[in-house]
């Protein structure tokens, strides 16, 4: 994930593996789905950006072959555990910083990230600014205040608790600087950026195990802050994660907006 000012999900963490995996469950699917539609093939050159994590690199190096690129960066490399071959690169970057780590790509790429970036604005255009002209520009980025509960189907006090504890989790994002309305803006801002056969469209589980799994680690990275932010207690989280355990609820994710399009 890209830094930020205190952010919160540590790519350090020890849960932070985990949680890339939980999330790579719930959501690649949707993320090649998007980019198969906008025509990856042999030669491609892609830029992910903000990685956090090995299967989208992956799988975007066995579409593009050895005659393409993908330059994976972040400002925290170490999910990368082992070292990079060809056609991936793999770059300590901060898009709301630096510059591009090079330009004419025919796919730009990042998912969930943008949110969390204080320069957002400054991020997304130099994401578009890299991109070669017909090149399709995919953020993808959560919008919790579309869908604030974590069980919707609120029948009880476990999944009570489990919804003070997700909007629990949104205060302590917002009071670090996430747009927890980010996901529904995407549209207009690549039109803004310039882009131009803008589409979008949302999705979320419902009931997936890695559902659980990601509130689990989730959670365990963000226990002590919402402990000293008097967010919650130690008994209430304890209760909580072993509700999880349990599978006594129909946990969800926040919706993830996927927007794309082209430049001219």
């Amino acid at each position: 994930m890209t830094r930020t000012h205190g952010y919160l999900l540590d790519n350090r963490q020890t849960e932070a593996s985990q949680r890339f995996q939980a999330l790579a469950t719930l959501f690649d699917p949707t993320t090649f789905r998007h980019i198969e539609r906008l025509g990856i093939g042999s030669g491609w050159r892609c830029w992910e950006v903000g990685a956090g994590g090995t299967s989208v690199v992956s799988w975007l190096a066995k579409k593009v072959g050895p005659t393409g690129r993908v330059v994976a960066t972040d400002t925290d490399d170490s999910w990368a555990t082992s070292p990079a071959r060809p056609p991936v690169e793999v770059r300590v970057h901060d898009v709301g910083v630096d510059e591009p780590p090079g330009d004419g790509f025919d796919l730009v790429h990042a998912r969930l990230v943008l949110s969390h970036v204080p320069d957002r604005e400054r991020a997304l255009r130099s994401m578009a600014g890299a991109l070669r002209s017909g090149g399709r520009l995919l953020i993808e980025d959560a919008d919790p205040a579309l869908q604030s509960r974590l069980c919707p189907d609120e029948q009880g006090p476990e999944q009570q608790l489990a919804n003070k504890l997700r909007h629990a989790c949104d205060k302590l994002l917002a009071k670090r600087g996430a747009d927890l309305a980010y996901g529904r803006q995407l549209p207009r801002l690549l039109r803004e950026a310039g882009l131009r056969r803008v589409e979008a469209e949302a999705c979320f589980a419902i009931a997936s195990p890695a559902c659980a799994a990601l509130e689990s680690m989730t959670v365990g990275q963000v226990r002590e802050e919402l402990v000293a932010a008097g967010l919650a207690s130690d008994q209430d989280i304890e209760r909580h994660l072993a509700n999880v355990t349990a599978g006594v609820m129909d946990l969800t994710t926040a919706p993830l907006v996927s927007a794309w399009g082209r430049k001219p």
